[in-house]
């Protein structure tokens, strides 16, 4: 659940940068942008360690990425599956026969 109650005082004319581990579908930032922006901050930008390619969905783009990667799933760094793998100190790729079916 993405809440911007927290910052509705802190925000306002100021430059906003939203940091996230992965942009895969891009729905995260395409709802939480307009969230922060009703609370008006000088600018909104975003950042994103990974950028996984070939699965956007939404006619929004991060500002700054860190690596592009494949359309693989990928752990550590705290990402996760089924809560394992997260500390990982290192991003890895799962192979298809580690992913449970669901």
């Amino acid at each position: 659940m993405i809440t911007t109650d927290l910052l509705s005082s802190g925000v306002q004319n100021r430059d906003v940068l939203l940091v996230d581990d992965i942009f895969d579908t891009g729905h995260t930032l395409y709802e939480l942008i307009p969230q922060i922006d009703e609370l008006g901050p000088s600018s909104v930008r975003s950042a994103v360690l990974l950028r996984k390619q070939g699965r956007c969905e939404v006619s929004l783009k991060p500002d700054f990425v860190g690596f592009d990667i494949p359309n693989e799933f990928v752990v550590g760094y705290g990402l996760d599956y089924n809560d394992q793998y997260r500390n990982l100190p290192y991003v890895a790729v799962l192979e298809p026969h580690e992913i449970e079916k669901q």
